[in-house]
């Protein structure tokens, strides 16, 4: 990984800062996202002290705001002018409905639509880059779907029926933006990283949290398949798959529906205030 660049959401603590850990150990240059400017810094002093990688760099940015996502990546593209890794990871749980200064429900504007307007912000630089690779942490999503009847949840919200739908169209994404980029030179594949431990169980209903914690797995154990997306020649030219453990498997047959991944498609490009073309 070396004379590589990734940029990882959420880097500052879990599955991402174990997934930024383990890539700089492998010699590449590590940006990691993050809210808190503190949490932040703490995070790459970390990092680079686990790893003796000293090229680690941190985006202040809240994924919350269209805009401070906008300037993120105009900060970005200001210092690199490259990227090979893009690893759309971070996520909340939120036991209360918000809304975004957008007006988008937040669970779905910070696990989902802002990796959407990432993603779709940074996609010249990720060809331009190529060969480069885009990794979304998703999870599986047996029994999951998008209610677009109700997609702000303003009729009745609960945090796992916010949540879920949130990884179903990060799966759903996957699978749509692989083939727009089809002989691009990016790749495009989407995970499940099994339960782990962090801190966003605490916002889970205590039932849950208890079984969670029962079957949890430590960050790093969470974060291989991330890696292994990120960094392994054995996913070279793989684009559009799923994967847990490592390895490639089925999705659903909603995730496997092409009318709802370009459904959701245009729709999120309405939300970020983007033309369909």
């Amino acid at each position: 990984m070396k004379n590589k660049i990734c940029l990882i959401t959420g880097g500052n603590s879990g599955i991402g800062k174990a997934a930024a850990t383990q890539l700089a150990i492998k010699g590449a240059s590590v940006v990691i996202l993050s809210r808190s400017k503190e949490r932040g810094e703490q995070a790459v002093k970390d990092i680079i002290s686990l790893s003796g990688n000293t090229n680690i760099d941190l985006l202040v940015a809240d994924l919350a705001s269209q805009k401070s996502v906008r300037n993120a990546v105009q900060e970005f593209k200001s210092k690199y002018n490259s990227l090979h890794v893009l690893i759309n990871n971070a996520a909340v749980f939120l036991p209360n409905r918000t809304e975004t200064e957008e007006g988008i429900e937040s669970t779905f504007a910070i696990n989902y639509l802002s990796h959407f307007l990432l993603t779709d912000l940074l996609i010249d630089l990720l060809k331009s880059s190529a060969p480069s690779r885009i990794i979304n942490v998703a999870s599986k999503h047996s029994g999951i779907t998008i209610n677009y009847d109700d997609l702000m949840m303003t009729k009745k919200y609960s945090v796992i029926k916010a949540v879920g739908p949130t990884k179903l169209a990060l799966v759903l994404f996957t699978k749509e933006l692989a083939k727009r980029l089809d002989g691009s030179g990016v790749t495009v594949n989407s995970l499940h990283p099994g339960i782990v431990k962090s801190n966003l169980l605490n916002n889970m209903p205590w039932v849950l949290r208890k079984v969670s914690n029962l079957f949890s797995v430590s960050p790093e154990k969470g974060a291989e398949t991330t890696v292994y997306l990120a960094a392994s020649k054995d996913v070279e030219g793989v684009s559009g798959g799923f994967f847990v453990n490592c390895k490639r498997v089925k999705t659903t047959a909603i995730a496997d529906d092409e009318s709802l991944a370009l459904k959701l498609w245009n729709k999120s490009m309405e939300l970020i205030g983007k033309p369909n073309v």
